[in-house]
């Protein structure tokens, strides 16, 4: 997406300015007239599927100037010896040449007379000021051949960065692999990394990640770098440009995440931009009946196109694949941006709301000595009453100020509203039969946050040694505020029903619960602060970089009882270190190496009965977590390819029921990441990843559990995807995805082992033209042979993967 906003910017300004600089003297022409040129304006600007393949630059030119009538002169001095790459993609003919002149040092100019030429990039000029690739392409980024994937993303107090310039591991989805994948939340664009494994957060429908063999829930999901301002259990994607995978400790470049969770990485999501102007209709249906239809609509105002508009909106609405289970959705975003040569502004605000309706949520472990078989995959344990309503209302500011050509001042400032309401009732599981009891709880639950950032990012040379510096302050207020209502769960109390056969139990009258159901009290209040300053040292003409740094972050938090009165509190600071290396021995290999320690919060140790912890209401100390990482990567533009090596300890909390809850020894997760993406033929992407993990206990408490596995971490994960452009039929693209998950433990004992599983998804993309408008149809299926099996046993319960789905979308641009 990146690649094609630079080609859509360069166009602009290349039509805009050029005209006052016509050249003459021209050798060769591509031997058409301006006349007719002027004449077949809207041909040259009509964007078709093309595949140009490599081979000599001026012949290919010209050749694409004389099918499209295009009036193309240059000098052949100026194309001699130069070899274009392959292209494939959507483009008009002068996107195409654009496309094609990308990293040959040549640009094409628009002439006062209606003709094109093309010049040296260095020799172009107007008003003395020099016209570089580096003021043209305002992104940092590399986009892979195939626009899906993109090499960096948002790395907090760094800003924008280049995964090839950093000592971490980072990687983004592009808005064109979510559209032509029909994802439809963070979960499905992040299936196609094996870095991530997802799950439903504790009986509800939260997304709910393990990356690296560490949990991150969907609350600690980061908006333009910003904390706590998205929706809290799921979040649509029809308004993300970008999501942002950072794999590893992040602490010290974002800080603390509300919950404390995204130990082993994060994920940072990017808003859409008005690029170029913009009037898209998308609609979608699924086999069962759901149906959707989305717009996404982006303008550009101001005598310089400083003025930047775009809106997305959503609704959908049916059954999903699961039996008896609806779910609808609503979802509205609005983007402004201003930009001017030295300040940018943008301001993105967002209302989602989700309905759940006889939702499946999670099975959790009773009595069972062995994990049961998954159920049927379409089969729903869940009673009709359960279901969950989700609202959030969201924005965010953000600027930046360039001081002088080496110093950038950044801030941003977010806000979200998230108002929650679930009654929930998952099953507990006794028996390999499946037989098992369940109860309800009803929760009103509201989430607020004000998060904010401010950095200054400057470069300065002192001797053969640059500096990029970087001081920052972020941070974070949440409020929460709950109550709850509960069924009885005595003995002898507790409805029974079975995960094979289940009972539509009726809904369970309450006999406990503590709150004010319709107007909830406060129930925890964190604030989080954290400064850090980093210098990334060069040498070698900045082949070796080097990054040191200090980060201090305080975490307070404050906790309520039921009635709001003040309960308890914690607090606390530290002061942490990160060190980093990449060493570049040629211009597409880097080597890297990381040291990074955090501080994450403890937390309260849940009061309810159901628990019945000792300790209950005791908050346990903030604790430390470090990784050292040590990697390769290489980047071309066509392809990207890593490799990882990594140690991440943190302490590990747990408890018995009537016992402590606490920190009972360590997690210590080994791992290796291998990756390779991009376009590696003509009209090939693939995107295809693997890890294995060693995710060990270790200090437990008396040695119960040592050497034991990680509750809920697969052992290894394979991802491999890829899509091809048929050549037999034009405009028709064939894709899919084969994600294998190996085993992983229910239990810190490790005598409940979940069983590996396979799924394989299929997808299809054909491009064509309905009364002269030009259409995308999108046909995708996700777990094709319908497998039942149990996907995640991240915390210490099962979450069942989902059915087969077929969805068929019909997408088009005005």
């Amino acid at each position: 997406m990146a690649a094609q906003k630079n080609r859509f910017l360069k166009t602009r300004l290349h039509r805009a300015i050029s005209a006052a600089i016509f050249s003459t003297g021209l050798v060769v022409s591509a031997g058409v007239s301006s006349l007719a040129f002027a004449e077949n304006t809207v041909q040259q600007e009509t964007r078709e599927q093309v595949t140009v393949a490599a081979g000599n630059l001026g012949k290919t030119l010209t050749d694409i100037a004389v099918r499209h009538r295009i009036a193309l002169s240059f000098d052949p001095a100026l194309t001699q010896d130069l070899k274009n790459t392959a292209v494939s993609g959507n483009f008009s003919p002068l996107e195409l040449i654009d496309a094609l002149l990308e990293g040959t040092g040549l640009i094409m100019t628009a002439n006062p007379d209606g003709t094109y030429s093309l010049m040296d990039q260095s020799n172009y000029t107007m008003s003395g000021l020099a016209v570089s690739a580096e003021q043209i392409d305002d992104s940092v980024l590399t986009e892979y051949k195939g626009g899906q994937i993109e090499s960096g993303g948002r790395l907090g107090t760094f800003g924008e960065q280049d995964s090839a310039n950093v000592p971490f591991s980072v990687v983004s989805y592009t808005n064109r692999a979510i559209e032509d994948q029909q994802l439809e939340s963070i979960a499905e664009v992040l299936a196609s990394d094996a870095t991530v494994q997802a799950g439903h957060g504790f009986g509800n429908y939260a997304e709910k990640f393990m990356v690296r063999g560490f949990a991150l829930d969907s609350d600690a999901i980061s908006y333009g770098g910003l904390y706590g301002i998205l929706p809290r259990q799921i979040v649509s994607t029809n308004a993300v440009e970008s999501v942002q995978l950072l794999k590893g400790s992040s602490a010290f470049l974002n800080g603390v995440t509300p919950g404390s969770s995204g130990v082993g990485g994060t994920i940072n999501l990017e808003p859409k931009r008005a690029d170029k102007d913009l009037t898209a209709l998308t609609l979608d249906t699924t086999a069962e009946g759901q149906v959707g239809i989305s717009t996404d609509v982006a303008r550009r105002f101001g005598d310089k196109n400083q003025w930047g508009v775009r809106v997305n909106a959503l609704q959908r609405d049916g059954n999903s694949a699961i039996d008896d289970e609806n779910r609808e959705e609503t979802s509205i975003s609005v983007d402004v941006d201003y930009q001017a040569e030295k300040f940018n502004v943008s301001t993105d605000v967002g209302y989602q709301k989700q309905t759940i309706d006889a939702g499946r949520s999670v099975v959790y472990s009773g009595t069972i000595t062995e994990v049961p078989t998954a159920p049927n995959a379409t089969t729903n344990y869940a009673p009709s009453w359960a279901g969950s309503e989700l609202e959030s209302v969201f924005a965010m500011v953000r600027g930046d100020y360039e001081l002088n050509e080496n110093w950038t001042l950044n801030a941003a400032l977010g806000a979200n509203k998230n108002k929650e309401y679930g009654d929930y009732g998952s099953p507990t599981v006794n028996s390999a039969n499946g037989d098992s009891t369940l109860y309800r709880i009803s929760v009103p639950y509201e989430y607020n946050t004000i998060a904010s950032s401010v950095s200054l990012l400057g470069d300065l040379t002192t001797g053969q040694v640059t500096h990029q510096l970087n001081a920052a302050y972020s941070g974070f207020v949440n409020k929460t505020y709950t109550a709850y209502t509960m069924s009885d769960t005595s003995a002898g109390n507790i409805s029974n029903t079975n995960i094979y056969n289940p009972t539509d139990i009726e809904y369970l009258s309450s006999s406990s619960g503590e709150g004010n159901m319709d107007n909830p009290n406060i129930q925890s209040k964190t604030d989080v602060k954290g400064l850090s300053f980093a210098d990334t040292l060069g040498f070698m003409d900045d082949r070796l970089l080097v990054t040191v740094g200090l980060r201090y972050q305080e975490v307070n938090v404050d906790y309520y009882n039921y009635d709001g009165s003040f309960d308890t509190a914690s607090n606390d600071s530290i002061t942490s270190p990160i060190y980093g290396i990449v060493y570049k021995p040629s211009d597409k290999i880097s080597l890297y190496a990381n040291h990074i320690e955090a501080l994450q919060q403890g937390g309260l140790v849940s009061k309810h009965s159901f628990y019945n912890y000792s300790n209950g209401g005791k908050v346990l100390k903030p604790y430390s977590s470090e990784q050292n990482e040590i990697g390769m990567k290489f980047e071309d533009g066509t392809l990207g390819a890593g490799i990882a090596i990594f140690e991440i300890t943190k302490p590990e909390a747990y408890g018995e029921s009537g016992g402590l809850y606490d920190y009972f020894g360590e997690q210590r997760n080994r791992g290796l990441e291998l990756s390779l993406f991009g376009e590696p033929l003509t009209g090939l992407r693939i995107n295809t990843s693997a890890t294995w993990l060693d995710p060990k206990l270790e200090k437990t408490k008396n040695g119960t559990n040592d050497g034991n596995y990680a509750v809920g971490v697969a052992k290894y994960r394979l991802a491999l995807g890829g899509e091809y452009d048929l050549r037999t039929v034009e405009g028709l693209t064939l894709g899919g995805k084969i994600i294998r998950s190996g085993p992983q433990y229910l239990n810190a004992s490790n005598t409940l082992e979940v069983d590996p599983w396979t799924r394989v998804d299929l997808n299809a993309r054909y491009e064509s033209s309905i009364a002269q408008q030009d259409v995308t149809w999108r046909l995708n299926i996700t777990n094709l042979m319908n497998e039942g099996y149990w996907a995640s046993a991240v915390g210490g319960y099962l979450t069942q993967g989902n059915p087969r789905e077929i969805k068929l979308s019909l997408s088009t641009e005005f």
